[in-house]
């Protein structure tokens, strides 16, 4: 059996991609190696560096949520509500992408509304993306530059706090700590994220807390920095 027929019954680990280039590198000197086989070679190499990538991203993305900060909500839609203003936002979160490899970038597209794309990319090559599409926003008096502008910005909050879970809240800390005291729910999620005994055992109930709340954005912050206080602990015991 030839060393490509070899290769293509093989199944290649993530670890295996700078090998494999050598060996296609091989392939393409030898004369007997036709077009199809070197081109599944190939193809085989891109999935297998996408596979590698997309490890490197979710490990990452793993070591870096329990880093970004709770943001503080200095916009007021006149008195109707109170948000993380976009400055605020990228201002907390860059050091924290920088750190772990990350870059968000953004998209937008006027050809049927305003639609905003965040793209999330990895220095590994992998990159997640979530689009919003929205009206101008016309209110309090704004003109139509001013309008578009505002839907802009409200598409990169919103696809920002989409890719990366961001939570936010109000800039008076007492009454945020108030409003969100924990109630028998949220302690009973709390004393299991405290439990937790293994990294496994974490991304397990994380899921369980999730679906148990029916959204992520639904999970109490108090629980949801209970799990990120014990999965930074958890990966410091294993480092």
């Amino acid at each position: 059996m030839s060393n490509v027929a070899k290769i293509e019954k093989h199944e290649l680990a993530v670890s295996d991609v700078s090998p494999m280039f050598a060996m296609i590198e091989r392939a393409a000197r030898d004369p007997a190696v036709d077009i199809d086989k070197l081109e599944r070679l190939m193809q085989m190499k891109v999935s297998a560096d996408a596979l590698a990538a997309r490890g490197a991203f979710d490990e990452a993305m793993a070591s870096m949520q329990p880093e970004l900060p709770a943001i503080g909500e200095r916009g007021n839609a006149a008195g109707r509500y109170t948000y993380a203003l976009w400055e605020d936002i990228n201002s907390a979160i860059k050091p924290v992408l920088m750190k772990h490899g990350f870059a968000l970038t953004f998209r937008t597209d006027f050809t049927n509304g305003i639609t905003v794309t965040g793209v999330l990319s990895h220095r590994s090559g992998h990159r997640e993306e979530t689009s919003i599409t929205l009206p101008a926003d016309p209110s309090g008096n704004k003109n139509a530059v001013q309008a578009v502008a505002s839907s802009v910005s409200y598409g990169k909050r919103y696809t920002a706090g989409a890719l990366l879970n961001l939570t936010s809240h109000g800039e008076d800390d007492d009454a945020y700590a108030a409003v969100n005291a924990p109630d028998n729910k949220s302690l009973d999620w709390i004393a299991t994220a405290d439990a937790l005994g293994s990294l496994d055992e974490y991304k397990a109930r994380k899921a369980d807390v999730v679906k148990a709340y029916g959204d992520v954005a639904q999970v109490p912050k108090s629980v949801l920095a209970a799990f990120n206080k014990r999965f930074a602990e958890l990966k410091g015991s294993a480092e």
